[in-house]
């Protein structure tokens, strides 16, 4: 059985661990050598993804996948491996299945946050208390150009931690970072004061750019159209992808590994 109870804070004690090893979060797709699992939940109209992803999405669509399927996969998942599990799904499909469902639903296969790409943290009331209710992390997203008023709004309401979009865009897998997205994990730290941990996503997707913004004073990295595009590349080769996807994986959790000042 996955575990459903209403004190562990899984997430908050992961970033805990890691802090105490010197080591920043590998937040990724894959239960083989990520921190911190995140799976996403298909949708027709991914306004905030890539080609990358948009395209795993129709493959996964045109499959039959849909929410509940992929939260019974998160339950069997979540009972062979001892990581906290979040969902990434936007609004319509938890809307579909009613909001109070779907989180009792999510809870009790395992997962422990959530994040929602496009519910402005104005108009979550609703879904943050419900989340609350069912002690499923609600994770807000901030970007570059979050202003300082909203930002510790989202630093107040966020739990488990918060997803600093790290560039201007949608997700998908760029040759470098720029600085812009350096400062901006800087600036969210501070403003954070460690009360929450401070995760970087979108357009990370080598080692060096995991290891830059660990270095810069982020908790976790994500990544996810990296993998996701190892799997495109070998469709026709799933062990293939399983032993790119286990590299890559192990060359990404290495580069967290904070290095001494």
């Amino acid at each position: 059985m996955p575990n459903t109870s209403h004190n562990d804070h899984r997430i908050e004690a992961k970033f805990g661990e890691l802090r105490g090893l010197r080591e920043g979060a590998l937040v990724a797709y894959l239960t083989g050598g990520a921190d911190i699992v995140e799976i996403g939940i298909p949708f027709s109209d991914p306004i905030a993804d890539g080609p990358v992803i948009q395209a795993s999405s129709m493959r996964a669509l045109s499959n039959g996948t849909t929410p509940l399927r992929i939260l019974n996969m998160i339950r069997e998942l979540s009972t062979q491996f001892p990581v906290p599990f979040v969902v990434l799904s936007y609004y319509n499909p938890i809307l579909a299945m009613g909001l109070d469902r779907f989180l009792q639903k999510a809870r009790e296969s395992g997962v422990d946050g959530i994040v929602v790409p496009d519910l402005p943290v104005e108009e979550s009331e609703e879904f943050r208390n419900l989340s609350l209710k069912h002690n499923v992390d609600n994770i807000y997203l901030a970007a570059p150009n979050t202003s300082q008023t909203r930002l510790r709004t989202v630093l107040d309401k966020s739990k488990g931690f918060l997803y600093l979009v790290s560039l201007y865009g949608v997700t998908g897998p760029r040759d470098s970072l720029s600085p812009q997205a350096l400062e901006a994990v800087k600036a969210v730290k501070s403003l954070a004061r460690g009360k929450i941990p401070v995760s970087a996503g979108f357009g990370i997707s080598r080692p060096e750019h995991v290891s830059a913004v660990i270095q810069s004073g982020a908790d976790g990295a994500i990544v996810g159209s990296a993998l996701v595009r190892i799997v495109a590349n070998h469709l026709d080769d799933p062990r293939e992808a399983e032993t790119q996807l286990k590299k890559t994986v192990q060359s990404l959790k290495e580069a967290t590994r904070l290095t001494s000042d």
